[in-house]
């Protein structure tokens, strides 16, 4: 009977956890749509526009390797719960936000939230399920559900904008909030590490610092061009305060990141194979969100159900990924994982003007199961290479990867597409002066411009522009593809005689690793 209710807890945790991530992961590919809307209804600035979409991701990042510190600390079932309330409360303020203002105030709180709830899941995880397959089973599920929420965002708030303002998107977070609260109260056992210290408040600061410079200023890059000295002032910053940071870590006793792991080829690769995929996919999903609306003219509803086929691909892989570990071990899977989406992105480049959904689909669900085997495996690394007392922090250290790795990809390959397109768009004869400065500026800009004009000069900017930008994504793939092709088997050798199954790493009555499961030779 014991064992029954034991391992009925287990898989109720497992489901607790994979709802937490899920309302993250819905949270993240809503604002997009709704920002048509939201702009309408409330006229923000230019400038308050950006700090609207780009404060969460800053909060978010800066703060993910304190707060799973502190999950280590205080215990991960507190701060989820504190966490997941927050969020809530957060999401209502967001919902009804009267001005601009308040609005950025409300997105820096959920940025606040979030970075108490990503990393506390996957800890939670990692403390309940001990036994390597079932952890690694659970991981690749708890991914599935990662991914599905990412495809799923966009259907959800599609439907929601059709019928309801802009705020119902964020309101729908609040009853899901209600229901992981209840449950987590019931269901979720606490955890810490029995043997933690007050953390480094010099160290708090130096991170943040350190992630926001680096983040914000491949954000900047991405939008004003690297020539802007903005980014090389935000990029020193963070580069200094990064420095500063390590150097510390390797002189206090209970670090924030204990630098010691990055002497591991699991952890390092695994880490490194995050930062390569997030890097290649996340500039060109933001792409395909142009392509399919500015291009092929479908709504964000219909757009968002085309990316459910990618989205459901990736979660049957990282539900595979545990058995396919088990069959040719893991390095071998996240090869695998990391080529097939480089082959997905090679795909990608074949797409033209009117090329037919049925064609698209191999891609997108290519590039799903790719991604599927990729994060399910290097999590579970990530994860099984430090003790179960040190869980939080492996997992902010992951997560933090995916941010930076993300916004990289955005800046760099983002760059390569804006670029391009600004370089090569051949401007029909007879253009207003003005017009034709927007239309260079951005497609969506071409294609508001198109709207001022006569029908034979809109269809020639609009033709000019689409196919000037289906270029300049083609080589953006190619260019994710290429890097994906050749890091894939710097991956294969950095994660080369990783177990299958990766046995606990424990420590002593001093918190000393006694056993470490994955050596460098």
């Amino acid at each position: 009977m014991t064992s029954s209710v034991t391992n009925a807890r287990k898989w109720g945790t497992l489901v607790i956890s994979c709802l937490a991530m899920l309302l993250l992961a819905l949270d993240l590919t809503v604002l997009h749509q709704a920002m048509p809307k939201l702009v309408e209804d409330m006229g923000p600035s230019a400038t308050q526009l950006l700090w609207i979409l780009d404060i969460y991701g800053f909060a978010l990042a800066g703060l993910l390797i304190t707060m799973g510190n502190l999950g280590d600390r205080i215990g991960r079932k507190r701060l989820l719960l504190i966490g997941t309330a927050a969020f809530g409360a957060a999401s209502a303020i967001t919902a009804y936000a009267p001005t601009p203002e308040l609005l950025i105030a409300a997105r820096a709180l959920l940025g606040v939230a979030g970075a108490t709830v990503m990393p506390s899941t996957l800890s939670i995880i990692r403390n309940v399920f001990t036994e390597p397959k079932e952890r690694t089973a659970a991981v690749g599920i708890w991914s599935s559900i990662s991914a599905l929420g990412f495809a799923v965002g966009p259907v959800v708030g599609g439907l929601l904008l059709d019928h309801f303002w802009w705020g119902s998107v964020f309101l729908i977070n609040v009853p899901i909030t209600i229901a992981l609260l209840i449950g987590g109260w019931l269901l979720l056992p606490e955890s810490r590490n029995p043997r933690s210290r007050p953390i480094d408040l010099i160290s708090v600061p130096l991170s943040f610092v350190g992630v926001i410079g680096l983040v914000y200023a491949m954000k900047l890059a991405a939008h004003d061009g690297i020539g802007d000295r903005a980014v090389w002032i935000s990029a020193a910053i963070g580069v200094v305060a990064l420095v500063v940071f390590v150097r510390r870590q390797t002189r206090l006793a209970e670090p924030l990141i204990d630098v010691r792991l990055f002497q591991h080829r699991a952890f390092t690769g695994s880490i490194a194979a995050n930062v390569i995929i997030l890097f290649s996919m996340l500039a060109m999903s933001v792409a395909f969100a142009q392509y399919f609306q500015l291009i092929r003219g479908w709504s964000p509803l219909v757009a968002g159900l085309a990316g459910i086929p990618g989205g459901a691909a990736a979660a049957i892989g990282g539900g595979l990924a545990g058995v396919l570990v088990s069959a040719i071990g893991r390095a071998k899977v996240v090869t695998l994982g990391l080529l097939l989406t480089a082959a997905a992105l090679f795909l990608y480049s074949l797409f033209g003007l009117d090329t037919p959904y049925l064609l698209m689909l191999p891609a997108m669900m290519i590039s799903g199961v790719g991604m599927g085997f990729t994060f399910a495996v290097t999590n579970d690394t990530i994860l099984a290479s430090v003790p179960r007392e040190r869980a939080g922090a492996a997992s902010a250290i992951s997560e933090t990867a995916t941010e930076v790795g993300g916004s990289l990809g955005i800046a760099v390959l983002g760059s390569v597409i804006g670029g391009l397109y600004t370089a090569r768009l051949a401007m029909p004869d007879g253009l207003p002066a003005g017009v034709a400065e927007a239309a260079r500026e951005s497609l969506g800009g071409a294609v508001q411009a198109a709207t001022t004009l006569p029908g034979p000069l809109a269809d020639a900017l609009l033709g000019a522009a689409q196919r000037t930008y289906i270029d300049a994504m083609h080589v953006s793939a190619v260019t994710g593809a290429t890097l994906l092709t050749i890091l894939s088997f710097v991956i294969l050798y950095a994660l080369r005689g990783v177990p299958k199954e990766i046995p606990e790493v424990i420590l002593d009555d001093e918190g000393r690793v006694v056993e470490e499961p994955v050596q460098v030779p």
